[in-house]
């Protein structure tokens, strides 16, 4: 059953354990408020403590996935805010607090990008575990073609594509179409729009049936060793296998590997 975190953020859980929080202000262009996000932020917090939820799907209504921040509230505060430094600077990392959430949850995270990804919204769709477009779905950091150079949704982008193609978006403003967004790896893949949702539920119910605390082991081990020298990335995993090793749902896995039938999970 879905229900409303508000009018603009939809939630629905099913009996497989897929959260999906649909940004519901197509009128807008679906763009991260800060009411926008003080929710996503608030769902996500729950969803990484809530047993039920196995995988996150994070989609949109309308034709524009996220249009990034509001630029009418930016100048709105430009124009009436006394601190506008200070607003300014709360925003910003507001906004970095729910992209690093959405990195640090132990639940894997998926873009189902129908639409358009600007600015801050293409940083939403970089910052997800995986991601998957329609066909029609564009991307780009335009900030550099109004004066205020994507630099937040750099970091994310930067993390993910190339530094020749993270500049190219960055310094040009251009929008990428599906294809280009593949070719350089900032989605996993499109399909057709009317085969969106159902090609990223089934890769969705497809993690789901993974074992839970193995996938948070292995999702947070992957970010940490990218932040690691090769010598010390090796070590790090090497512990980390360790520690996974000892786990009973390893144990699990490997009889079932072995004696030719599907695992039954152990580890909660």
């Amino acid at each position: 059953m879905t229900q409303k975190t508000n009018e603009i953020l939809s939630k629905e859980l099913n009996e497989k354990g897929i959260l999906r929080l649909t940004l519901n202000d197509p009128e807008t262009k679906n763009p991260l408020s800060e009411l926008m996000m003080d929710n996503l932020i608030s769902e996500l917090d729950n969803a990484s403590i809530n047993k039920e939820v196995k995988v996150i799907v994070i989609g949109s209504t309308g034709d524009v996935f996220c249009s990034g921040h509001d630029l009418k509230d930016l100048k709105d505060a430009n124009d009436k805010n006394k601190d506008k430094e200070l607003y300014f600077q709360n925003l910003f990392q507001k906004c970095s607090k729910l992209m690093q959430l959405i990195v640090n949850s132990p639940k894997p995270v998926i873009a189902e990008v129908g639409g358009i990804a600007t600015a801050a919204g293409c940083q939403l769709v970089a910052s997800c575990d995986l991601a998957i477009s329609s066909e029609c779905a564009k991307f780009a950091t335009p900030g550099v073609n109004i004066g205020l150079f994507c630099s937040t949704p750099m970091v994310s982008l930067s993390r993910n594509v190339s530094k020749k193609n993270s500049m190219n978006m960055l310094l040009t403003g251009d929008m990428i179409d599906a294809k280009e967004a593949k070719r350089i790896f900032l989605i996993n893949d499109f399909v057709s729009l009317e085969n969106l949702t159902d090609a990223v539920m089934n890769l969705a119910e497809k993690i789901s049936k993974k074992s839970q605390p193995i996938i948070k082991i292995g999702k947070k081990a992957f970010y940490k060793q990218l932040e690691l020298s090769l010598e010390d990335a090796y070590k790090y995993t090497s512990e980390v296998m360790t520690q996974n090793m000892l786990k009973e749902d390893a144990i699990e896995g490997i009889n079932s590997f072995l004696e030719k039938r599907d695992p039954s999970w152990k580890d909660k």
